[in-house]
């Protein structure tokens, strides 16, 4: 009878203790959180953000120099990996750039 009482038991550790994967809201507030804990900035716009074969890839937009005007403020994007779980294992500036420039390699080719 011991081994019987004890099954359901185990069973339902088991299931209980089984790690859900979070959705993609909580990756992005994972991806915005961690960066900005690295980076000391805050991100402002997540511009990518894609399920990869070992987790998560995001471009997020952040703020690194606030100027006056606003529009010559200086901002970054940087390229962000996350491991299935949310977790940061990587990230990289990948460009900056003038609030008030646009991004010429990205028109179509002109």
């Amino acid at each position: 009878m011991n081994d019987s009482q004890n099954t359901p038991k185990t069973s339902r550790r088991q299931t209980g203790g089984a790690k859900k994967q979070p959705g993609p809201m909580e990756i992005l507030r994972q991806a915005r959180t961690q960066l900005a804990e690295l980076t000391g900035a805050d991100a402002e716009k997540v511009t990518s953000f894609e399920q990869s074969e070992d987790g998560w890839s995001l471009e997020i937009e952040v703020l690194e120099l606030s100027r006056v005007p606003d529009t010559m403020s200086l901002m970054a994007s940087y390229q962000v990996d996350l491991d299935p779980e949310g977790q940061l294992t990587g990230y990289r500036r990948v460009r900056r750039y003038e609030r008030g420039r646009s991004d010429a390699h990205r028109q179509g080719g002109r």
